[in-house]
């Protein structure tokens, strides 16, 4: 039995009402089931030992290089003062306010945060490098959430 198959009655048990399925094939002895907190078991073995494995789910991400960690206490936090929309640039056609690497002033206008029709500009209250840009254009913003992390000079 290769691993497809294994895959293929792990997401049988996971879907249907039975607990347990055991199956026997050459010699090889492979029993699945399903545990009160609903993950999924699977022990394999050999007769008369028995291996314990847990499957993990299959990633259908693309594998991404690791990020760089951001030293927390070297940057600057711009949080929103409001709940609304975060967006980047003044309208759909126009350039974005800031990109991550660019150079800010205290004061430069950084974003917009839509909040009940009303257009509000978010500016910089530090002077620095913009280093990371967190919310995706468009996306709602809460109070107090960061949304940009900004290098001082």
């Amino acid at each position: 039995m290769d691993l497809e198959e294994v895959k293929k009655l792990i997401k049988i048990v996971e879907k249907s009402g039975i607990k347990e399925i055991e199956i026997e094939e050459d010699g090889k002895k492979i029993r699945i089931s399903k545990g009160d907190g609903e993950v999924g078991q699977m022990q394999m073995g050999y007769a008369p030992v028995q291996h314990h494995m847990i499957p993990q789910a299959p990633s259908n991400a693309p594998s991404e290089a690791p990020k760089a960690e951001v030293d927390e206490k070297k940057y600057h936090d711009v949080t929103s003062q409001m709940v609304g929309t975060f967006y980047r640039a003044p309208s759909e056609d126009a350039a974005p306010f800031v990109k991550e690497g660019d150079v800010i002033s205290a004061g430069q206008t950084l974003c917009i945060i839509e909040a009940m029709k009303l257009m509000n500009e978010i500016e910089s209250d530090v002077s620095g490098r913009i280093v990371k840009i967190i919310p995706d254009n468009g996306a709602p913003v809460e109070f107090g959430e960061v949304l940009f992390k900004v290098e001082p000079v």
